[in-house]
């Protein structure tokens, strides 16, 4: 048996209906639902020692590039190419060329809205 320290978290689960989870998530506003739980139960509450999840900025923008992602074979059809130019089965014409740039516009525009979804800084255009 080892000794309990203050370390060591055990978890607690509670029963809500929807309308207490969602009025409680909506309360914690860009806490995680435990911090804000913690916070309003204890005087001094011991933050958990885990990295930080940055909330979702833009949901709406998130939606979109993940639907966009799903609909879109995209990663298959970029991994076929790769496969054919290891192979060195890859004919370059121009109908190839275009579709390798169309799939990195593609790509490039899911990156840039994942950022903005996600609210991370904008990199640096070289």
């Amino acid at each position: 048996m080892t000794e309990e320290t203050d370390d060591y978290t055990t978890p607690f689960s509670m029963r809500l209906t929807r309308a207490q989870r969602r009025k409680l998530g909506e309360d914690a506003g860009p806490q995680t639902v435990g911090e804000y739980v913690r916070s309003r139960l204890f005087d001094n509450p011991t933050p958990l020692k885990r990295t930080f999840r940055r909330p979702v900025q833009d949901e709406q923008a998130l939606v979109q590039v993940l639907g966009a992602l799903g609909r879109s074979r995209l990663s298959s059809n970029l991994n076929q190419m790769a496969k054919a130019v290891h192979s060195g089965s890859l004919p370059v014409t121009p109908e190839t060329e275009q579709a390798i740039v169309a799939a990195c516009a593609a790509v490039q525009k899911m990156s840039a809205d994942l950022v903005k979804a996600l609210g991370l800084p904008e990199e640096d255009k070289k």
